[in-house]
Parts: C-alpha cells; structure tokens; sequence
C-alpha cells in the first residue's frame, strides 16, 4: 500500500503476470501493471455479494491526481447503490442505431407495412440514417443529433421531414423494447421543414400532346405497350401508379376494378369507357396474372420513371410527375361540378381533409360561369341603344 504518485507509476516494472498496487489515500483505487507493460487504473468495491473489479483510465492518460479525484467518484456512486462494472458492461452490448435499424425493418416494417412503404423506409434508413448515426448507441442520442441530422437536408425539405417521421417511429419502438426510457423519444419538438404542395395539372392541350406521343411510341415500339397502357389507366382512372402497377386481371369485375389492398385498405375503382377501351386493347399474357407486364415473365412492369422522362420530354410536360396524373384526373372532375365528397370517393381517398386540397380548382369553374354571365348583361348594359338614351 501506497499513495500513488507519478514517481511510483512510472517506476512500476512489468513482472511475470499482472499485478496492483493498491492507494493508501484511497481504498479500492489502485493501478494494475500488466504482464505485457500496460499500466491502467482500477477500482475495486463489492456489489451484491461479489467484488467486482473495474479499469477506467489508462496511465498516462491522465495522472495519477487525476484518476484518484475520478475513482472518488466512481466509488461515491457505489455508496449510493450504483454498480459502475455493471453499468460499463451494460452499455458496451448496448444496441447502436445501426442494430436497432435492422431490428425495426426485420420486425417491425417486414410486417405491418406495405411493399412500398417497407422500400421507402429501407431507403431511408441506408441512405440518410445509418451514415449519420449508425454507429451511436441508441441511449446516447439526443434530441440536438436528431435536430443536426434533419437540418442537413434543410435543401430538400420533404425528405428531411421524411427521415424525421422514421426516426420518430423508431425511437417509439426503441420505447417499447425497452431501449429507452418512457417519452424519451429524440424527435420530440423538432420542427419540420415547411413543404411546398406542388398542384400540377394537365391543361386540354397538353393531355392532347401526351395522348399523341403515347400513340407514337407504342406504333414505333420504342416503348412498352404496356407502360405507356398503364399512364392512359392513370389519366382515366386517377389512380395511384402502385394500384394501376400491380393490377391482376382477377381484380376487373365488370366496369370496376376491385382491388382487395390499396393505401387505404381495399377499394373498389368504378371504370368509364375510356378505361375499359384501355383494358380491352391490352395483350394478356396467359402465364402472366398482371395487366401491366414486365420484361420478366410473370411479374408486372418495375421501371415507369425512365419511360415517363423520355415520353414527358416529346410532350412537351417535362415537369409533370407520374402523380400528378392522379391530380389532372381531379382537375377534371372538379371542372365538371363534381362535389369533393364524390371526388373523394373516386380517388379512395380515407379523410376529408386530403379530398380538400383540390377545393380551390373549382374556382374555374365559378369564374367561367360569372364571365358568360356578365357578359350576357353586358351586352344590354352597354347596349347602342342603352348609351345613346343616356346621352
């Protein structure tokens, strides 16, 4: 026993195998010599019913001083019913987020969501979320890393606040395994990023010029009869691509299409002409179940963006989205008076408030109805006849 000073560490020899030399100031600190040379400070103490025994500095890291005023510490939080040994090798197996990742797309995503939801969030996760925080533990982030990770990609608003709501998800999981404390959930509090809605609409000309490229290119055949079908399903049916994608033959029951899973559960899509006249000119394939048919057989068509650039380009629409097929479809309806409750019910939409955003387009309508009119009275208001009595 001795009191530990620089002079005693640095003169302390490697021997044939490990051993201490234990503090006189205070009891339970100490410096273990290695074998091999190595030197590191310890503490010593007993925590239920057993010693347990802990390195928390190498020497020469800090001095001696230094690891005694830490070992205090240490051993205070053991008078007080800590157990630090434990508490260390409690969080070196501790989950990091990259683990905690795979757990949550093994068991959470792999089961309780759909296809295109379980890609959008494998995306997430290796592209914006492990690189960044993969290999932190997960009891150690904090509300200013999430905060840090979402303003990286303040330049692309919409999946910074994307990322933010799978974080959000997988912190709430992290909860439930037990992972974190109760209402510890990082994402808490940080502010998305406001989104611009993009309300892109396809004008009577330009839904001319596309009907024609469409034309062209399947008499060409520089593209598939069967993806430039499916964008003409689009435009008629306003449904989404990934319901018009992974169309089965089984689900056409007359002038509907019952589909038996949609984003919103299972939807039944009333067919006009128009889409039944699509329909009727598709080729069906006997070893193949789906409408839409893809380069492999018996699957359904993967790749609509690259056919969808190239075609928008001949249009002339370079900056219309697949989507924003669904949108003209409501364009149109609204301009022929339907009520939003029934366009709701066309595009399968669940809420009232998401039907909402198309409200504002049937101000055209209104507005053309208020011209014809005060037109109509314009021509007596203003009439020859009306200006010369006035006169």
């Amino acid at each position: 026993m001795a009191r530990l000073t620089k002079r005693i560490v640095d003169a302390a020899l490697a021997q044939a195998s490990d051993y201490f030399i234990w503090d006189d100031d205070v009891p339970g600190f100490g410096l273990r010599v290695f074998a091999t040379g190595r030197k590191s400070y310890v503490i010593q103490y007993r925590s239920g019913g057993r010693t347990r025994r802990m390195t928390f500095a190498k020497a020469g890291v800090m001095t001696p001083d230094e690891a005694r005023k830490q070992a205090k510490e240490l051993l205070v939080d053991v008078t007080k019913g800590g157990n630090p040994s434990e508490e260390r090798r409690v969080y070196s197996q501790a989950p990091t987020i990259g683990a905690l990742c795979d757990r949550f797309l093994a068991e959470h995503v792999a089961h309780h969501c759909k296809p295109s939801t379980q890609a959008e969030y494998r995306r997430n996760v290796k592209i914006f979320i492990k690189p960044a925080i993969g290999s932190h533990k997960v009891q150690d982030i904090t509300r200013q890393d999430i905060a840090r990770l979402h303003q990286a990609y303040k330049h692309i608003p919409y999946q910074a606040n994307r990322t933010l709501g799978v974080l959000s998800k997988l912190f709430n999981l992290a909860e439930e395994w037990g992972l974190r404390p109760d209402g510890s959930n990082p994402c808490r509090h940080v502010k998305k990023y406001r989104e611009e809605k993009r309300e892109r609409y396809l004008k009577p000309d330009e839904l001319q010029r596309l009907g024609r490229v469409l034309s062209d290119v399947e008499r060409e055949g520089t593209e598939s009869p069967y993806v430039a079908a499916a964008y003409r399903l689009l435009i008629l049916t306003g449904c989404r691509l990934g319901e018009i994608q992974t169309l089965k033959w089984d689900y056409i029951r007359g002038n509907a299409l019952e589909l038996p899973d949609s984003k919103t559960g299972a939807k039944k899509v009333y067919l006009g002409t128009a889409a039944l006249d699509v329909l009727a000119f598709i080729k069906r394939q006997d070893d193949n179940p789906y409408v839409i048919c893809g380069k492999v057989p018996g699957h359904y068509a993967t790749d609509f963006q690259k056919p969808w650039q190239r075609i928008r380009k001949l249009a002339g629409i370079e900056n219309v989205r697949i989507h924003d097929l669904r949108h003209s479809f409501a364009s149109g309806a609204v301009g022929l008076g339907e009520s939003l409750p029934m366009i709701g019910k066309l595009l399968g939409h669940s809420q009232v408030q998401t039907t909402a955003r198309y409200a504002h387009l049937a101000d055209d309508p209104v507005h053309s109805a208020a011209e014809r009119v005060s037109q109509e009275i314009a021509k007596s208001l203003f009439s020859p006849s009306t200006t010369a009595s006035a006169s």
